[in-house]
């Protein structure tokens, strides 16, 4: 009947200075928590959040599904450019901002919007790049299957008064079938899966619609290169490809590629 403390993440909003701490434990039972959320924040005042994570699953997966909010909000804002974002505990967010504009205004070059465009931001956390699509698009659809981050990915719109994006709850591979099957199509296509790469369902919907122009955002890139190989067996060709240092002095690289159909 012990509860385990299992993992404790900091989340530091870079332009804000404001922080969250996440505790992640075992089991639903945590007493002393709230009392430990006010003393975190007696000694840290940039501290806005503590949040109890509770996850019961015997994987390596960091964060469960249940959150309690043990002291301040349920999460911090940050902000990328002149966009305001809040962040969840269970909400991606990139970890380093300065980078991340660089990584997101190559991404808007390749997209090549004239304002006339519908475009999809597949797997879009908490709506970040799809908010700066929207200033150069007439409509974005983003999807993510992470409830927390949806939620705040519509309030992210609010916050910033974006109104030409629609966000969609659910796996990529179910919601995008779902959408062109009401006669949703995209001119552009926008993806920045997890490090698994984007789903076989999900690249063939790209060819099977034809979409004209695809930016993929990658931080893995073996997956990346077996989805590239997928989309030039179907007539699509790599126009160009940007690696972005977003993890100093490790070998891991952000890749963002503009991939355009034949």
């Amino acid at each position: 009947g012990q509860v385990l403390l299992r993992y404790v993440l900091v989340k530091n909003g870079f332009e804000s200075g404001e922080a969250m701490v996440v505790l992640v434990t075992n089991g639903p039972d945590f007493p002393e928590g709230k009392e430990l959320g006010r003393l975190l924040a007696s000694d840290f005042p940039a501290l806005k959040s503590v949040v109890h994570n509770i996850n019961t699953s015997a994987g390596n997966v960091v964060l469960g599904d249940k959150n309690k909010v043990l002291y301040g909000t349920d999460g911090i804002i940050d902000r990328l450019g002149d966009l305001e974002f809040k962040i969840s505990a269970n909400s991606f967010f990139q970890v380093n901002p300065a980078q991340t504009e660089i990584l997101y205004k190559k991404a808007l070059v390749y997209a090549g919007l004239t304002g006339k465009e519908r475009v999809l931001d597949a797997y879009c956390g908490v709506g970040t790049l799809t908010l700066f699509l929207a200033r150069q698009a007439k409509e974005v659809y983003g999807i993510e299957v992470i409830p927390a981050a949806i939620e705040d990915a519509k309030e992210n719109a609010v916050r910033n008064r974006v109104d030409n994006v629609v966000f969609v709850m659910g796996a990529t591979e179910d919601v995008l079938p779902k959408l062109v099957s009401i006669g949703i199509d995209f001119d552009v296509a926008v993806v920045d899966p997890p490090r698994s790469g984007c789903e076989e369902r999900v690249l063939q919907t790209f060819a099977k619609l034809k979409v004209p122009r695809i930016v993929y955002v990658s931080c893995n890139p073996s997956t990346l290169a077996r989805d590239l190989k997928f989309l030039v067996n179907r007539g699509y060709e790599v126009k160009e490809i940007q690696p972005v240092d977003m993890f100093p002095h490790t070998f891991h690289v952000e890749c963002v590629v503009l991939i355009t159909k034949l």
